[in-house]
């Protein structure tokens, strides 16, 4: 009997650490009302900045290779992504994310350009 509650004692905390960890790994995902684990004041002007000047320049840079977004964004596609951030700020969630799958951000089932499920550490 103690063997099966220990048991089940032990399957609750992990169940529950793997929702924790799940929750701030996925916290950000196009949502701006969702602050990202990497959130501070200034570096949320400068994203800001960069995304209205479209500088991808800044923006990579701000970003340090983190998260999948940054194997998948270019310069070549950044206005498109700022269009797509633009767009959520204004609340139109479902045309910025239309735009986020069609950079190929967004697809859970590792459907996204080859890149896996996203979970390369938001």
């Amino acid at each position: 009997m103690n063997k099966t509650i220990l048991g089940l004692t032990a399957l609750a905390i992990g169940t529950g650490v793997i929702f924790a960890s799940a929750s701030n790994a996925f916290a950000y995902r196009g949502d701006p009302a969702v602050k990202g684990p990497n959130y501070t004041a200034e570096r949320h002007i400068a994203m800001e900045k960069a995304f209205e000047n479209k500088d991808f320049s800044q923006w990579i840079t701000l970003m340090q290779g983190k998260g999948r977004v940054t194997q998948v964004i270019n310069n070549d596609n950044f206005a498109k992504f700022a269009e797509a951030h633009a767009l959520a700020e204004d609340g139109k969630l479902v045309e910025a994310n239309q735009i986020r799958v069609e950079l190929g951000l967004n697809q859970h089932n590792g459907s996204g350009k080859g890149m896996g499920m996203g979970r390369n550490g938001r």
